[in-house]
């Protein structure tokens, strides 16, 4: 299916995403999505033809556990409210422990690289098998973007990809951005990852921008997009015309010109690489046949089977990373310290911001002292929930460590834990006696 161009639907910019001209089809995230209605953004879209396809992130299908059947279900609702030709998923864990590994579970908030083994490829195609057979329409999943590498992988990433796609024909979302954060933080070259795996399985294409600090590369999804991103999108479009391109924005939103500038330059490189391409081949067509052939990989390797245990063999690595990452146990061997106190400190500075927009109210109570508040929280106390959870128990222990300084916003702060940690919400008559009551004393 052909989609055209694209861009992330946020309800930040529902309505500048409305007012570009130009965009075939938009992204939405899918848990952010109710099963049963949408927002008048989307259905004003959908009227004018605009395709909507879901993108979940909570699916952890490279985690050692089965997909969980709930989380599948409210995928395939979503599949279904939207009328979309596909889903989209990622290629990442992002919870572990429990029952087999019997420790405790543990949420990462974010997506976390796979090992490239054996082990974990048996592990996500029988995971992608399970979520085929439970969606309405085919699944795609997308390569992610890393701080940190296994020790000992036994696959490229190229090879990892075509291996999936090989034993469960599952589609591709390439991001390029992904494929550029890999090469300046592991050292990856991108055009080998793309001689490598199937293009002709890709369903779409992500284009993102990041920022680099300290040698690091970090994909922000909140900076414009750089010339190296740009310069890998031509590289695959210089392989593959992709069926479509979508640009990603997920925070410090642009003004709509900005948007629609950015679009157009991805417009740009796809049409410029196009050119190059119909170029290159009408010289190599002129020239003598040189029997090198094209540049495609070899392609999926001789399908080596996972030894017995490879699920939970890969429960107890994936636990032992996350652990280390979010509840200061030992880092497990083989890994780069430095790299992994970076992802640590990442993954709690990505809970504070995403606490921050679940709960604004917490920011707004706190003032200037959320942040270090939630930060240093969160180095005492792992994610073992969603980001309501997590909102809630950073309250409840600001609360119970003996509150804050300040009266009014010790008041307003537990009244905001009462009011959602309850079996219900309190009735509105309630709400607005406490909300005059405030008033009177100075809120």
């Amino acid at each position: 299916m052909k989609l055209g161009i694209g861009i992330g639907w946020r309800p930040e910019i529902a309505a500048e995403v409305e007012a570009l001209t130009g965009i075939d089809w938009v992204e939405a995230v899918a848990e952010n999505l109710c099963a049963d209605h949408l927002p008048g953004s989307l259905v004003r879209l959908r009227e004018r033809g605009v395709t909507v396809v879901p993108h979940g992130v909570s699916l952890g299908l490279g985690g050692a556990d089965r997909p969980d059947a709930g989380r599948l279900a409210s995928l395939a609702a979503r599949a279904e409210l939207l009328g979309t030709p596909l889903v989209t998923e990622h290629i990442a864990f992002v919870r572990a422990g429990g029952p087999l590994t019997a420790t405790p579970r543990l949420e990462a908030g974010h997506l976390l690289p796979v090992p490239r083994t054996w082990d974990a490829l048996e592990v996500l195609c029988e995971n992608v098998r399970i979520a085929q057979d439970s969606l309405p329409v085919p699944l795609a999943l997308e390569n992610i973007a890393a701080l940190i590498s296994w020790p000992d992988e036994e696959l490229t990433e190229g090879q990892f990809l075509a291996e999936l796609v090989e034993r469960t024909g599952v589609r591709l979302l390439i991001d390029v951005a992904n494929l550029h954060t890999n090469h300046v933080n592991r050292g990856e070259d991108p055009a080998k990852a793309l001689d490598e795996l199937p293009v002709e399985a890709i369903a779409y294409v992500h284009v993102a921008g990041g920022v680099e600090k300290d040698g690091v590369w970090h994909d922000t999804h909140a900076h414009p997009v750089t010339a190296p991103v740009l310069d890998v999108l031509a590289e695959l479009r210089s392989r593959v015309d992709p069926p479509g391109v979508l640009l990603e924005r997920d925070d410090a939103f642009p003004p709509g010109a900005e948007l629609a500038a950015e679009l157009e330059t991805i417009r740009g490189t796809l049409r410029a690489a196009a050119e190059l391409k119909t170029v290159r081949g009408t010289l190599r067509a002129a020239a003598p046949d040189s029997g090198a052939g094209n540049s495609r990989g070899a392609g999926p390797l001789a399908g080596k089977p996972a030894a017995p245990g490879a699920r939970d063999r890969t429960a107890v690595a994936q636990a032992a990373l996350l652990s280390s990452l979010v509840a200061g146990t030992p880092a497990p061997e083989g890994f780069d310290h430095r790299r992994l106190r970076v992802q640590s400190r990442a993954l709690a500075a990505k809970r504070a911001d995403v606490v921050a927009k679940v709960a604004p109210e917490l920011p707004r109570i706190l003032g200037d002292g959320y942040r270090a508040a939630f930060l240093d929280y969160a180095r005492a106390r792992p994610m073992s929930g969603g980001y309501r959870r997590d909102a809630l128990d950073f309250a409840e222990r600001i609360l119970i460590s003996g509150g804050l300084a300040d009266p009014v916003a010790q008041r307003r702060l537990t009244h905001w834990w009462e009011d959602r940690s309850g079996p219900r919400p309190p009735r509105r008559t309630a709400r607005l006696v406490r909300a005059a009551r405030a008033v009177l004393v100075g809120k």
